[in-house]
């Protein structure tokens, strides 16, 4: 009987246990669609769609942007992609995985590639952090060798 009686509790705690991940498995699915939907924007370079994924002015770390964290406008970054994507008009992104990490965070590992006017090509591995709040991208912490001589 009183066998009986620890098992109780440790099975109880087991059962709440598992009823936790499964609401934050919701958030975190939300989240992975969310960046699923943010690169098929990317490859369809609808990138007034993309820009409205983040909020009115997100934060950004990107070797392209200099060094540091900079806030940018959603204008700001239609403008942004829209010249990369007249240098490399087949620009794409492949997703290589995701990683979700906690509520508010997705981990993306991509490689983006291109051709350029004058027939050179480009594939660059990038890793992304996105910070995701109320359904929307609030910070795009971007990681890639942006040395010249490696792309």
């Amino acid at each position: 009987m009183r066998k009986q009686l620890i098992v109780l509790p440790a099975v109880f705690a087991l059962m709440l246990s598992c009823n936790s991940p499964k609401e934050s498995a919701a958030e975190t699915s939300a989240n992975e669609k969310l960046v699923e939907t943010y690169f098929k924007h990317f490859n369809r370079h609808d990138w007034k769609a993309l820009a409205h994924m983040y909020t009115e002015t997100p934060q950004f770390k990107d070797p392209s942007l200099g060094p540091g964290t900079v806030t940018q406008t959603r204008q700001q970054i239609i403008d942004k992609y829209s010249e990369l994507s007249t240098v490399f008009p087949d620009l794409q992104d492949k997703i290589v995985q995701v990683y979700p990490s906690g509520e508010k965070h997705i981990i993306v590992e991509f490689v983006s590639s291109g051709t350029a006017a004058d027939g050179s090509k480009f594939q660059l591995p990038i890793c992304a952090v996105f910070t995701i709040e109320n359904g929307r991208i609030t910070k795009d912490f971007s990681y890639f060798d942006n040395f010249e001589e490696n792309q």
